[in-house]
């Protein structure tokens, strides 16, 4: 399977029919919400009694796909009374590269981190839920998501202490497929993310209550690998197909929202 084939972002505003490549631009005059928006970067302060939401974006363009998820999730989390804090990690200029002022003095779990670190800290320790937006690459996350994970699920932090900090808090990850639903990739890259995001990373952090939304068919044109190995990419959808297509694009990440929401409203 390809890069292209299963791990590329799709285009950026479900509405708007014609074709594009992965990651063109939406037309500024979008009616979707959460297309070209201009992120919020602030945490939320308005209203301290309601829960809080933090909805982190992990992809490089405003106007891809991912960033439109992200802001129909954060819609979503607002509909059921969640104050919004939406990180979008390319708009705030993280830079994914670990500095020894990310992770100084190893063996201190109590050491101070870098301020862009201590301020991402502050905002995970606000957040009732927490909704991760991001492109499937090669089966993981983008290095953009991988250095904001590296860098702020810190040693001290997110673990290493007998009472973790993050315990009781939910997360949900989205990560969006160019592979078509009825690949035979997907529900390998399905166990993958599980392994790596709910057990590796949230389970270890204390997070007991983790769930990966895989949302395949991000790509307007359609590809998979023959036999051969050959990538076949079909016809671009279009027209009132390509509107159908991706309300079910939305229906499908927005449903992975309501069912995060719902376990708590059931356990409570």
């Amino acid at each position: 399977m390809t890069q292209s084939a299963a791990t590329t972002t799709a285009t950026a505003d479900p509405t708007t029919t014609g074709s594009r490549t992965a990651d063109s631009p939406t037309p500024s005059t979008s009616p979707v919400a959460g297309g070209t928006a201009t992120p919020d970067t602030t945490a939320p302060t308005a209203d301290r009694s309601a829960p809080t939401a933090l909805v982190v974006l992990g992809h490089h363009r405003a106007d891809s796909l991912s960033a439109h998820i992200a802001r129909r999730a954060a819609d979503r989390l607002t509909a059921a009374g969640y104050a919004i804090d939406f990180l979008d990690l390319h708009a705030e200029n993280f830079d994914p590269r670990m500095t020894v002022a990310d992770q100084p003095d190893w063996g201190n779990r109590d050491k101070v981190y870098s301020p862009t670190v201590e301020a991402h800290m502050r905002r995970m320790l606000a957040a009732d839920v927490m909704v991760v937006v991001f492109p499937v690459y090669w089966q993981s996350v983008p290095a953009l998501l991988k250095g904001w994970i590296d860098s702020v699920w810190n040693y001290g932090f997110a673990y290493g202490r007998s009472k973790p900090r993050l315990a009781g808090k939910r997360i949900l990850w989205l990560g969006l497929a160019g592979a078509t639903a009825d690949d035979e990739i997907i529900p390998g890259m399905q166990q993958l993310l599980e392994a790596q995001l709910n057990v590796g990373l949230a389970e270890y952090a204390g997070i007991t209550n983790s769930r990966v939304g895989l949302l395949p068919d991000a790509e307007e044109q359609p590809q998979s690998i023959d036999a051969e190995g050959n990538l076949v990419i079909g016809e671009a959808i279009s027209g009132d197909a390509r509107t159908v297509h991706y309300a079910a694009f939305d229906a499908k990440a927005e449903a992975f929202v309501d069912e995060l929401l719902a376990v708590d409203l059931v356990t409570a």
